[in-house]
C-alpha cells in the first residue's frame, strides 16, 4: 500500500470544509484572499491535501483569537520563516557535526604515538627508552 503525500491534492471543497470545521464559502474567501491555494483540476474545481487542511485549522484558530484575515497572514507567514529558519538550523547543526567528526578521524589517523615517532628518526632519547 503506497502512502500518500500530505501535499497531494484529494479532497473536493465540500469535503475539506467539513475537514476543517468551516463552510465552503470561507474556504473561497480564504483562496482569494491568499492564506490557501489548493490545486485545480483540468475542469478547474478546487482539490485540497492534508496540508491545505492544516493550514484551514491554523487559519480558524488564529480568527478564534480574534485577528483578522491580515493578521492571519502576517503571523502565518512568520511561522513559515521560523519553520524554515529552524530547517536551516538544524541542517547546519548537521553539516558541523559532520564535519567535527570528520576533522576528528582525520586527526586521529594524523597521530603517530611520540615513542614511535622519534624512533622513526633513529634513537629515543633515553627518557623514552622503556625501563
Amino acid at each position: 500500500m503506497t502512502m500518500r503525500s500530505r501535499h497531494q491534492a484529494v479532497y473536493v471543497i465540500s469535503v475539506a470544509a467539513e475537514l476543517a470545521g468551516m463552510h465552503p464559502q470561507t474556504l473561497r474567501i480564504y483562496e482569494r484572499r491568499g492564506l490557501v491555494q489548493p490545486a485545480r483540476t483540468d475542469g478547474g474545481n478546487r482539490r485540497y491535501s492534508d496540508y491545505d487542511i492544516d493550514i484551514l485549522r491554523r487559519i480558524s484558530e488564529l480568527a478564534e483569537e480574534g485577528m483578522n484575515l491580515e493578521g492571519i497572514r502576517r503571523v502565518m507567514q512568520l511561522e513559515a520563516e521560523l519553520e524554515a529558519a529552524r530547517r536551516e538550523l538544524d541542517e547546519a547543526r548537521q553539516r558541523l557535526h559532520e564535519l567535527a567528526e570528520h576533522v576528528e578521524q582525520h586527526q586521529r589517523a594524523d597521530l603517530v604515538p611520540l615513542r614511535q615517532a622519534i624512533t622513526l628518526f633513529g634513537e629515543p632519547p633515553a627518557f623514552l627508552r622503556r625501563r
